[in-house]
C-alpha cells in the first residue's frame, strides 16, 4: 500500500497528540494516511501493552487511517543504529510515503528526539539504492520521502508551519481520549503522571488555540522542518 502521509512516532499516542488533526484532515480529503509506532509504549506508568494496542487500534479507526503498524522497538532503550535504521527503511520502502511526520526534534522524553533523528536518518538512507532490503521475499526499490515534518510536543519550539485543524478538533480529541489508560479520563483510576492530569488536557487545548491564533483560525497544529518549504503559488499560503 502506497501512502501519501506516514507518521512515524516513538510511542502510540504521540501522533494523536501532535498531528492527529492534520492526519484526519488529509484522510478526509482522500489521501492515504498511516502511522508507524516505533514501540508499544510498554514503559508507560498506566495500562499494559495489550490495552495500549487496543487503544491505538481504536484511535486509528477514529482518525480514518489506512494502516497502523508497530515496529516493536524497545521503549526507552531503542537506539539509532544500523539494525533499527534497516528495519525502518524496509517500512519506508514498503509504504513509499510522499511525506513523513516524525517526533519533535527536542523534548522532555528522550525517546522523542532520538526517534526523530532515527526517522530522519532512515528516510535519507532509504533513498540509497545500494542499501539492499527485502520485504515479503521481494527486493525493494529505493525510496526517499519528499519532505519530513516534525511535530511539537511538550517543549515549545517555534513552528515553521501551522496547519488549520479547526474542523477536526473534536475528532482529534476523540482519538486522544481513545487512550483511556494514558490520559485523564473521569471514572478511570489512572495514576497521575505528566500526561494523566486535567491540566495536561488544558495544555493541549491551549497549545492548539495558540497555534490557531497565529494563523487566525480556531485550532492549529505546528510543525518544524529541516528543509525550507517552497510554494509555486503565493495563494497556497492563505
Amino acid at each position: 500500500m502506497k501512502l501519501d502521509i506516514l507518521a512515524i512516532m516513538a510511542h502510540p499516542d504521540d501522533a494523536e497528540l501532535g498531528c492527529a488533526g492534520t492526519l484526519i484532515a488529509h484522510a478526509a480529503k482522500g489521501y492515504q494516511v498511516g502511522i508507524i509506532d516505533l514501540t508499544a509504549g510498554e514503559l508507560g506508568t498506566n495500562g499494559t501493552i495489550e490495552t495500549r494496542a487496543e487503544e491505538a487500534a481504536a484511535a486509528a479507526r477514529i482518525m480514518g487511517l489506512a494502516v497502523r503498524e508497530n515496529m516493536g522497538f524497545k521503549d526507552g532503550f531503542f537506539v539509532n543504529d544500523e539494525a533499527h535504521q534497516r528495519a525502518l527503511i524496509t517500512q519506508i520502502r514498503r509504504f513509499q510515503p510522499r511525506i513523513v511526520i516524525a517526533n519533535a526534534i527536542s523534548d522532555r522524553h528522550p525517546d522523542h528526539a532520538r526517534g526523530a533523528k532515527l526517522v530522519e536518518d532512515a528516510c535519507f538512507l532509504s533513498g540509497l539504492k545500494k542499501i539492499a532490503t527485502v520485504f515479503e521475499g521481494k527486493v525493494q526499490q529505493a525510496w526517499r520521502p519528499e519532505q519530513i515534518f516534525h511535530i511539537l510536543q511538550s517543549n515549545y519550539i517555534e513552528p515553521d508551519l501551522v496547519v488549520d485543524i479547526s474542523n477536526y478538533w473534536e475528532q482529534k480529541m476523540q482519538a486522544i481520549l481513545a487512550y483511556q489508560t494514558q490520559f485523564y479520563v473521569p471514572g478511570m483510576n489512572n495514576e497521575p503522571t505528566f500526561i494523566a492530569t486535567p491540566e495536561f488536557m488544558d495544555f493541549l487545548k491551549g497549545r492548539a488555540r495558540e497555534m490557531g491564533q497565529s494563523i487566525r483560525v480556531q485550532y492549529g497544529e505546528g510543525f518544524t522542518v529541516n528543509r525550507k518549504i517552497g510554494v509555486r503559488d503565493l495563494f497556497d499560503t492563505v
